[in-house]
């Protein structure tokens, strides 16, 4: 097999299709031995003042599998992880492959209703969380669950720096202080892992179409649903990451995508496990700690959404010369506006490429090579998403399921190995979404004549303006080309005379301003008549998930008519 770091991107596709990628791996517990075995004494985690080896990583997950045994648990029983971006994640979820079980990831943004949702969905049994979230969180739902073992640890582990800006007012909640409700036991991490610390759990042999993790969707559309990640999809789409993005051991991964999430699953834990490239962690976005980050740690590879970057484009004090390590970067999970990647290439000097992917696909599809520049669409100024990546079958299919032409606009459809084979406990779900285990998307979009993706939006985003349609993020991309803009997120609301309207919400710039009506006169005079805000809500803030989507549903429910 031909490295591609070792041929120009181009040649991938001059014969239509790119080479093939054969993971290493059947499961991530063999890739994440893997890595132990070739440098034992290598960084794996970079977490503030603090670091831990690979050996370290694989001493304490061998305790803490040891500790879920002798909990109860059996193959394949699933155990909840509700953490921000901490060691505890990390030695939690290979804890649980050598334990044989399954892991379950939980927004820490999630509440109660979210959680016991999740938590019963899954079937759970133990919880491994923050102090603070099950104090504040679960403690009040847990009884409700198939939970009976809560596993609390701290932010405040693995590290001395205590940055106030993260952990200010921050404490420790002993277990033995916290609710522990009828028929649940609450039991302290550090405590477990000293207790069986040098202890080995049984040998586990896993399967590539093992599930490694319960990774649950937005819930955008719906309720939840518990996409079974398997151990080859995490296998693949790693050493998928590993060739396209060009990683190696001499690279370091910035961890700012969510653990929970399934980028930071992916492009962030399983490539830094295959490739030996430390793992920078620090406990949750906020843009000056993760510019410190940047600083400390070179990290030099991540996968982050645009509104990370935006973010740091607009941290007091940052130079090209904190990113000048950053020389790897994408960005996902949201459509990116070229005026963005600009702003953030002619400010940093670094160019993000970009990428596309969803829970279900076990991170990317397509993405934008490395190395390469993403063509504009001259029609629509969409910025395209890249290339299928290895092995990876994409087509845009009309609503009667016909493949469609290039050029022309319908759903994207995805075949290839890492597609998960459905979702938890729902056939009819799985059934719908993956007719002959091809993944429907959701996501409408259409297919240049050289083999370039482009996303329009979310089928259910589509804003009927008197007949005539309109997509949000058209509209948004308009509004970044706005020197104050921020941030923008348009939502269709009712409207008397046309049905549906378009409106817009923006945050800005620090240090400009703007009213509505000079951006509405702005947009108007950049797109059709039927297509610009007829009204513009300034925020201070955009609501964004964990990940740093921007959630347009919230926003709906404003529903404010100046």
């Amino acid at each position: 097999m031909t490295a591609y770091a070792d041929k120009p991107w181009t040649a991938l596709y001059e014969a239509g299709k790119p080479d093939t990628v054969t993971a290493g791996y059947a499961d991530a517990l063999s890739m994440f031995r893997g890595g132990v075995e070739a440098d034992p004494d290598g960084v794996a985690i970079h977490y503030f003042d603090g670091s831990l080896t690979r050996r370290d990583v694989d001493t304490l997950s061998d305790a803490f599998a040891s500790a879920l045994l002798d909990a109860g648990l059996e193959r394949g029983g699933r155990v909840a992880l509700y953490l921000q971006n901490v060691p505890q994640f990390v030695i939690g979820l290979v804890g649980i492959w050598k334990a044989g079980g399954v892991a379950v990831s939980v927004n820490p943004m999630n509440r109660e209703r979210e959680v016991e949702l999740l938590l019963g969905d899954s079937g759970s049994t133990i919880l491994v969380t923050l102090e603070s979230l099950y104090r504040d969180v679960a403690a009040s739902v847990v009884e409700r669950t198939p939970v009976r073992t809560v596993v609390t640890t701290s932010e405040l582990e693995f590290q001395s720096r205590n940055d106030s800006r993260l952990f200010a007012g921050v404490t420790r909640i002993p277990a033995k202080e916290q609710p522990a409700p009828a028929g649940v036991s609450v039991v302290d991490m550090a405590e477990l892992l000293e207790r069986f610390r040098g202890t080995t759990p049984p040998p586990v042999t896993l399967a590539a179409d093992d599930v490694a993790m319960l990774t649950y969707t937005s819930g955008t559309t719906g309720p939840p649903k518990g996409a079974m990640n398997g151990h080859g999809n995490m296998t693949f789409n790693a050493e998928a990451f590993r060739q396209w993005c060009s990683i190696g051991p001499g690279d370091v991964v910035y961890g700012v995508a969510p653990l929970f999430h399934i980028t930071g699953l992916v492009a962030g834990i399983a490539l830094s496990m295959l490739t030996g490239a430390p793992l920078v962690l620090f406990h949750r976005f906020e843009p000056g700690v993760a510019v410190d980050a940047v600083r400390e740690h070179r990290p030099t590879f991540t996968v982050a959404s645009i509104t990370v970057y935006i973010a740091l484009m607009n941290v007091e004090g940052a130079t090209a010369d904190d990113f000048s390590s950053m020389t790897k970067l994408w960005s996902g999970g949201a459509p990116i506006p070229p005026s963005t990647v600009e702003a953030f290439r002619k400010q940093y000097g670094r160019y993000i490429h970009n990428i596309y992917g969803l829970t279900e696909t076990t991170s990317p599809s397509h993405a934008v090579p490395y190395g390469a520049t993403a063509p504009v669409d001259e029609a629509s100024g969409a910025l395209s998403v890249g290339l299928p990546w290895f092995d990876t079958a994409s087509r845009i299919v009309g609503d009667d399921g016909r493949e469609l032409p290039p050029g022309e606009v319908g759903e994207i459809a995805i075949s290839g190995p890492q597609v998960v084979s459905g979702y938890w406990n729902k056939p009819e779900e799985t059934a719908r979404t993956f007719p002959d285990g091809e993944l429907r998307t959701g996501d409408v979009g259409y297919m240049d004549d050289r083999g370039w993706f482009y996303i329009v939006d979310r089928k259910k985003d589509q804003i009927n303006a008197g007949g005539y349609k309109v997509w949000p993020r058209e509209v948004e991309d308009v509004l970044y080309e706005h020197e104050a803009v921020r941030e923008a997120a348009v939502v269709g609301v009712p409207d008397e005379y046309r049905g549906e309207t378009v409106k817009a919400f923006v945050s800005l710039r620090p240090g400009h301003d703007v009213t509505p009506e000079e951006l509405i006169a702005f947009a108007k005079g950049r797109m059709a008549a039927y297509k610009y805000p007829r009204q513009v809500e300034v925020l201070d803030e955009l609501p964004k998930t964990a990940s740093g989507k921007l959630l347009r549903r919230e926003l709906r429910g404003r529903l404010h008519t100046p």
